[in-house]
């Protein structure tokens, strides 16, 4: 960090930190993220200003080079962070089962700290930060929807208790990779009949069609009264 920046620095800094969080907003953007390419630009400048502040008031009449040494410089990231905190918190929402915002929220992080970075005179660092940002934001969204990953669904059955077992809806499923759990069971109100409530679970990636083939085998064997995919996270 410079002790004297000129309004030459100063302006190379803040533009730096504008393209980087205009590269990494707009992919919150394109996404249908609340906190978008604005978001990010406003959170990276509010860094890097913050940390600009701090070189232009840095102290260093009287002072000798030594006494440099004792200065602590990271209260002002270290307080821009936990504020920025507060922010990534109230991107995260959980509905259910279903848990949003935990990118976006890492995305505010990473921008603050890409802010603090250019703010500070450290560019170089600021741009290989961009530059790995961007890169997993993008290229590798590639390899993380071919991750194989669990799934979930909840199926729901009307059937005769009479004529019908777990063991053989376990069978059924097994040859599509999938297990069943039993989680509810209740008697029908209007006939004799029993709802059983299974957890479906299998493994495939983001990519994969949906068990089109199972739901067939099983609407071909029960009276299915529903099929619902139960969604973990979503980024």
């Amino acid at each position: 960090m410079p002790l004297y920046p000129t309004w030459e620095d100063i302006g190379l800094r803040l533009l730096l930190t504008l393209l980087a969080g205009a590269l990494i907003g707009l992919n919150r953007g394109v996404r249908g993220h609340a906190a978008g390419l604005r978001t990010t630009i406003l959170v990276g400048l509010a860094a890097s200003v913050a940390m600009i502040q701090a070189n232009i008031l840095l102290p260093v009449g009287g002072k000798t080079a030594g006494s440099f040494g004792v200065m602590d410089l990271m209260r002002m990231p270290l307080g821009i962070l936990t504020g920025v905190g507060f922010i990534g918190a109230g991107t995260i929402l959980r509905r259910g089962d279903m848990i949003t915002g935990v990118t976006t929220a890492a995305t505010l992080w990473v921008t603050t700290v890409i802010g603090l970075c250019f703010g500070g005179g450290q560019l170089e660092l600021g741009c290989c930060a961009t530059g790995l940002t961007v890169f997993t934001l993008w290229a590798l969204v590639v390899l993380d929807v071919r991750i194989p990953r669990d799934h979930r669904a909840m199926l729901c059955l009307k059937v005769d208790p009479g004529s019908f077992s777990t063991l053989r809806l376990s069978e059924l499923i097994a040859p599509f990779g999938c297990k069943a759990a039993l989680r509810k069971q209740s008697v029908c109100e209007d006939s004799r009949q029993v709802r059983f409530c299974f957890e479906i679970s299998w493994r495939q990636a983001e990519v994969a069609s949906p068990p089109h083939e199972l739901i067939q085998a099983l609407n071909g064997q029960y009276p299915v009264m529903s099929f619902e995919l139960i969604s973990d996270n979503h980024v």
